[in-house]
Order: structure tokens, then sequence, then C-alpha cells
């Protein structure tokens, strides 16, 4: 089993940033992938960024890319990301998520085994 824990939420002003952080801990050695995902009250989940932990390619969507970054420490199998120009529509549940492999982020969230628990952003007006 692996578990997954995220930290860094709060609340922000518009345009201020945040520093999100996911631990995977347990069996760690069965995942090559993580990634983060967000759902706003009402909205759908939306994937956000991914990275491979072998080879550190990374994935953005459209709505975070120049504004989001994720990086990974692979020795404390953690992902860090940066959020920076945070705006209101980018209030919502964050979710750390892993996998064995990196699945799309528009139509793949249900192919990651594992999820954490979330953690709230809300970014004022």
């Amino acid at each position: 089993q692996v578990q997954l824990m995220e930290s860094g939420g709060g609340a922000v002003q518009s345009g201020g940033s945040l520093r999100l952080s996911c631990k995977a801990s347990g069996h760690t050695s069965y995942i090559d992938c993580m990634a983060w995902f967000r759902q706003a009250p009402g909205e759908e989940r939306e994937g956000l960024a991914s990275i491979h932990f072998a080879h550190g390619d990374t994935n953005y969507a459209d709505s975070v890319k120049g504004r989001f970054t994720l990086t990974l420490d692979n020795s404390k199998k953690t992902t860090y990301l940066e959020m920076t120009g945070l705006k209101p529509e980018d209030s919502a549940t964050y979710y750390c998520a892993a996998n064995f492999w990196c699945a799309n982020l528009k139509t793949g969230a249900h192919y990651y085994d594992y999820w954490g628990q979330g953690t709230q952003v809300t970014v004022a007006s």
C-alpha cells in the first residue's frame, strides 16, 4: 500500500504564491509517477501536472502552464507544486495522486491508484 500526504494548502491573496508538497510512503517502489489534480465545488476533477520518477519528464494542463511548476525529490519520494500568479478560479481542493505510469491528465484520472486526502487552496479576490 502507498500513502500520500499533501501539505502546504491555505489561503492566499490573488496574485500570490503557494507551494504544495506531497510525500509518498509505504511501498513506494511500486509508483513511477506522481501528479496533482484539483476539484472545485460543483466542478469535475481537473488534472494539473504529472512527473515521471525515472525520467523527470513533466506534463501540464493548459490552465496552469507558465504558472505552476512540478518538481520531484526522488530520494524523498516527494513532489512539490509551486504555484504562482494565483487567481480566484484556482480555489479548489488539491489532490496528490500516484501511479505506475503517468496517465493522461485530461482523461486518465481514474487510472491513478493512490490518492491523498486533499488540501484546500483558497485564493481571495
